[in-house]
């Protein structure tokens, strides 16, 4: 299946090297933009959304094309949830909310 906008994504970026996990706002020959959130702060989102507090790690973010290492869809694994079911599960919030 082809990764399209508004999917939810893990980017893989290098140089630094780190990983982002996100809604995928668009790409195209320049970079790809995605809102979302450096992987180690997914926890804290979570937590921050179910309990109704402030989170300033979400935003608007453009990553040039060669930074990007890799893009994956994030899809559920057999019985592993995605991370965006993950987010949902434990908010009770669609990301798309957020």
């Amino acid at each position: 299946m082809e990764i399209k906008q508004d999917d939810i994504v893990l980017v893989v970026l290098q140089n630094p090297r780190e990983k982002i996990w996100g809604m995928l706002r668009e790409i195209n020959q320049a970079g790809v933009f995605v809102r979302g959130i450096d992987l180690n702060s997914f926890e804290e989102l979570i937590k921050a959304t179910a309990n109704k507090t402030p989170f300033y790690g979400l935003s608007e973010q453009f990553f040039p094309m060669w930074r990007i290492e890799r893009i994956a869809r994030d899809d559920a694994d057999g019985d592993i949830p995605s991370m965006q079911q993950q987010f949902e599960d434990r908010t009770g919030l669609l990301f798309a909310e957020v």
